[in-house]
C-alpha cells in the first residue's frame, strides 16, 4: 500500500487572485507587454487543442492569448508573469503535517496536486509546516502532462512510488478529480470527511483504513 496527497484544499489552504486574468494582466504591464483591451475575454478562451485529460500550462495559455489579439511577449514574460500572480500564502490544514509523516512511516508516501501553474507546488509546499522531504514522489500535473483524474495520471504518480496503482490510497478533497484513484483501482479517502488525527493514528496501528474510504 502507498498513500498519495492532493495538495491544495487538503494539506493546505492557499489563496488565489480573485481575478486571475486581471492578475495577470498586471504582472504582463510590469514586464512591458501590451495587454490587450479585452484581456478577460481573451484569457477566457480556449487556445490550446489539448488531448482530453491533459494539462495545460497556464504560461503557454497566456502566450496564446496574446498571440491571439496580436501581441508577442518577451523572452519568458509569460511564464514569470503567471508564476508572480499565483504568488501564495499558505495555511497548513490542521493535522496534516503528522498525517503526511504517519504515511510515511507505514509505506510510500507521495503526493499529486492539479496545478497548471510552474512552481506553485513547490513554493506551496515550501511555507506550508508539511515536511516535503518526506515525500517518496511529489508530482504536479503542470510537470507530468495530466490532469486527475485521468488515469494517467495516477499511474504517473505510482510509477514514481514503484508502486501498482490498485495499491494506492488517495486522499483529496475533491470526489471527481481525487476519486478518479479508483479507476485505476485505487482507493479514495475524502479529506473533507476525514480527521486527519484520527486518520493518522490509524495508519501507526496498521488498520485498514477501510474506515475512510469513501465508497462513491
Amino acid at each position: 500500500m502507498a498513500v498519495s496527497f492532493d495538495l491544495f484544499g487538503t494539506l493546505v489552504d492557499a489563496a488565489r487572485p480573485a481575478d486571475p486574468a486581471a492578475a495577470v494582466a498586471a504582472e504582463l504591464r510590469d514586464r512591458d507587454v501590451a495587454v490587450p483591451d479585452d484581456w478577460a475575454d481573451a484569457y477566457a478562451e480556449v487556445h490550446i487543442d489539448a488531448p482530453e485529460g491533459a494539462e495545460v500550462p497556464l504560461p503557454a495559455h497566456v502566450s496564446a492569448a496574446l498571440r491571439s489579439r496580436g501581441v508577442d511577449a518577451p523572452a519568458n514574460a509569460a511564464r514569470r508573469a503567471v508564476v508572480a500572480a499565483f504568488d501564495p500564502e499558505v495555511r497548513t490544514r490542521p493535522g496534516a503535517a503528522d498525517a503526511v509523516v504517519a504515511a510515511a512511516e507505514r509505506g510510500p508516501v507521495g503526493l499529486f496536486s492539479n496545478c497548471s501553474v510552474p512552481e506553485l507546488v513547490a513554493r506551496t509546499l515550501i511555507r506550508s509546516n508539511v515536511d516535503r522531504d518526506v515525500f517518496a514522489a511529489t508530482v504536479s500535473s503542470v510537470a507530468c502532462g495530466w490532469r486527475k483524474p485521468d488515469p494517467r495520471a495516477f499511474k504517473t504518480l505510482a510509477g514514481r512510488l514503484d508502486v501498482a496503482p490498485e495499491t494506492l490510497v488517495h486522499v483529496g478533497d475533491n470526489s471527481y478529480a481525487d476519486g478518479g484513484v479508483s479507476g485505476v483501482g485505487g482507493r479514495f479517502v475524502d479529506a473533507t470527511e476525514t480527521d486527519f488525527e484520527a486518520f493518522a493514528d490509524a495508519l501507526r496501528r496498521g488498520a485498514s483504513l477501510s474506515e475512510f474510504v469513501s465508497e462513491g
